[in-house]
Order: structure tokens, then C-alpha cells, then sequence
């Protein structure tokens, strides 16, 4: 037993150790000097992924009057309504294209728009945040540690009975030995599987805790939220609007892959699978330099969530029946509409693949 209780601290130790590194090294800032955002965008990106982007673009166009709510959530847009950024530019284009003008298909087209999407492939060139499945690998070892201490912390029970029956009188009993590692590594795991969940990088969360400084608490409701998402908004109308719409998200993913089906079961394709799952941000393949597209599939492994869901079941990606963004070009919709909202491409040439998204 004391040979089994050494081969346990040791096992742990060197797997905890890998896992820490491995996970550090895989999320960590390229080489110069520290990144910083370079605007509110990118602010409301790495505090929350596209939604937040376009979340923090609707509070500033409410706000202002460029934007009208009413009702059950339909939006209408001033005639003269103007954008002032990208993102808004993108809500005014999601809403030209949005039939109903209903707001939660406005925010979810907005967020598969490219200009609202390439603010990640910028951040994570940046090492501000961590490109789509570059932690899937260590999340799964963090996984694996933390399920095999949790199994050898219930199997050192009977291991102790059977430890006091060969002998009575153990200096130290078994479980004693061992649930100091045991339970550290379940530690370990769990603490590591969190992180490598989590879109921000180390340097990213700096950044952002720099801007919630630099702005204080008595920002405008829309830099609220882009720094800090919803929870930052303290207008009751404003969240009794925008809340549901978040919840939304998947509504609207859900209705654009039906329609999206639909149209490839009229062309002779069927999708297996009737499911579509929010997705926060789909990465360029190429690294964020553009020019070869990417990958929009459940077994592409490109697109990512930061609340676990993948880019879409199987079927219900981007493209016809592959798992690439379109059939020979780089848009992500069909020629009655993109499986990523009613008005908004999903992706150029140049540009990423669009990806639904969480709210």
C-alpha cells in the first residue's frame, strides 16, 4: 500500500504540473508589449463574445433615437438613422434584412455580420482572447484528472479495509495517505477545466479590468454595457427589451437553421439533425489573416462557445451538406437566405465564418 499511495502522489503531481503548464502556455500573449483594446468594440468582445458587441450597439442606438422598440420587442430604425461603428452599422444592416423587425432576430443576424465577427480573429491575434478549440485539448485532460482523482478518492475506502485486515495496526491509514493528492488533483482539474472554458485569456481579463478603470461607474449605459454585458444596465425599459432578446439567441438560430434545411431539402439534401446550438465566434482557419475562410461545422473543431455549445449539430452548419462555409465561395447562406440571419453574410473571402451565438 505505501508503494500504491507513492505511485498516486507522484502520478498526480506530474500530471497536475503538465496540465498547469500546458494550459498557461497554450493561452498565453505573444511576444512585445503588453495589447491593449483599442475600442469599446473590443471592450464588449472580450467582456462577452459577439452578443455583447451588438448588445452595447443597441443600448447607444436606443438610447439616441436612431433606434425604436415597442411592443413585444419589434424594433423600427429612424429613417435618418446613421451608424457610428461597425457594430451598429452591422444592427442596421441586420434590420433592413429582419421581415418582422423583430429585435431578437435583428441582434442574432447582427452578430453573425463579419465586421462583428473579425473583432475576435483582432483580439486573439493579439492574445487578448483564446482562438476556438485552442483549449479544448486541456480541458479534456482537466476532465480526466479531476474523474480519475474523484475514482481513486472513493476506491481508497475499501482499499483502507483491506489495508487494516492485512494489517491491524497501520502506522498511517491508506486514505489518509493519498487524500491530500487526491484531492488536490480533483482540485487542479476542476480549476483548470474552468479556465480553458473561458474565452478570456490572462491578458485579456488586464485589458479589461484597465477599461472598467479608465471608465469608472459613471459611464452611459452603453459603455456599461459593453464593459460589464446586461447586468451593467440599469434602464428598466432597456433590459425589459434586450433581456429577452438575449434569450432569443437560440430561437433565432433555430428558425434560420429550419429555414436554412428547408432550402437544402428542396435542392435534394435533408439534414439529420434538427438541432442548432448557439455559438459565440468562429475563427479564420488561417490564423485571423484572412483569405482561406473556415470551417463552420460540428466536426470542423473551428468554432467555439464560450458556454460550451459547438457551431452547430451535425447538418445544421454552415454550407449545404460539407463542413466548409458555402460550396465554393466563402458566403455561409443559401440563396433564400444565410443560416446565420436573414440579412447578414456569413463570412467573405477574406473575412471569418459567421457563427451563432449565446447570449
Amino acid at each position: 500500500m505505501n508503494l500504491l499511495a507513492v505511485a498516486i502522489w507522484i502520478a498526480v503531481l506530474v500530471s497536475s504540473v503538465l496540465l498547469v503548464n500546458g494550459l498557461r502556455r497554450s493561452r498565453s500573449a505573444p511576444p512585445g508589449p503588453p495589447a491593449g483594446l483599442h475600442d469599446l468594440s473590443e471592450a464588449a468582445f472580450v467582456a462577452g463574445g459577439p452578443g455583447n458587441v451588438v448588445d452595447a450597439a443597441l443600448v447607444a442606438m436606443l438610447g439616441d433615437g436612431r433606434l425604436l422598440v415597442g411592443g413585444p420587442g419589434i424594433v423600427q430604425a429612424h429613417p435618418a438613422a446613421r451608424a457610428a461603428d461597425p457594430a451598429e452599422r452591422a444592427v442596421l444592416q441586420a434590420y433592413r434584412g429582419a421581415p418582422s423587425g423583430w429585435l431578437y432576430q435583428v441582434r442574432y443576424a447582427a452578430m453573425c455580420d463579419p465586421a462583428v465577427q473579425e473583432i475576435g480573429d483582432a483580439l486573439a491575434d493579439r492574445g487578448l482572447v483564446a482562438r476556438p478549440g485552442s483549449g479544448q485539448r486541456w480541458r479534456r485532460r482537466a476532465r480526466i484528472q479531476a474523474v480519475v482523482c474523484a475514482v481513486w478518492l472513493v476506491a481508497s475506502v475499501p482499499l483502507t479495509f483491506v489495508e487494516l485486515a492485512l494489517d491491524p495496526e497501520p502506522v498511517v491509514p491508506f486514505v489518509v495517505k493519498v487524500l491530500f493528492p487526491l484531492f488536490g488533483g480533483l482540485l487542479v482539474g476542476a480549476i483548470c477545466s474552468s479556465r480553458a472554458r473561458s474565452r478570456t485569456t490572462p491578458a485579456g481579463l488586464r485589458a479589461l479590468l484597465a477599461a472598467r478603470a479608465a471608465y469608472g461607474s459613471t459611464a452611459p449605459p452603453h459603455v456599461q454595457v459593453a464593459l460589464h454585458g446586461l447586468r451593467g444596465l440599469r434602464d428598466p425599459f432597456l433590459r425589459q427589451q434586450l433581456v429577452p432578446a438575449a434569450r432569443g439567441t437560440r430561437l433565432a438560430a433555430a428558425q434560420s437553421g429550419a429555414a436554412h434545411r428547408g432550402h437544402h431539402s428542396s435542392s435534394g439534401h435533408s439534414d439529420s439533425s434538427p438541432e442548432l446550438l448557439p455559438v459565440l465566434w468562429c475563427a479564420t482557419s488561417d490564423g485571423g489573416a484572412g483569405g482561406g475562410g473556415a470551417s463552420c461545422g460540428a466536426s470542423g473543431g473551428s468554432c467555439s462557445s464560450g458556454s460550451g455549445a459547438g457551431c452547430g449539430s451535425s447538418g445544421s452548419g454552415c454550407g449545404s451538406s460539407g463542413s466548409s462555409c458555402g460550396s465554393s465561395g466563402s458566403s455561409c447562406g443559401s440563396s433564400s437566405g444565410s443560416s446565420c440571419g436573414s440579412s447578414s453574410s456569413c463570412g467573405s473571402s477574406s473575412s471569418s465564418s459567421c457563427s451563432s451565438s449565446s447570449s
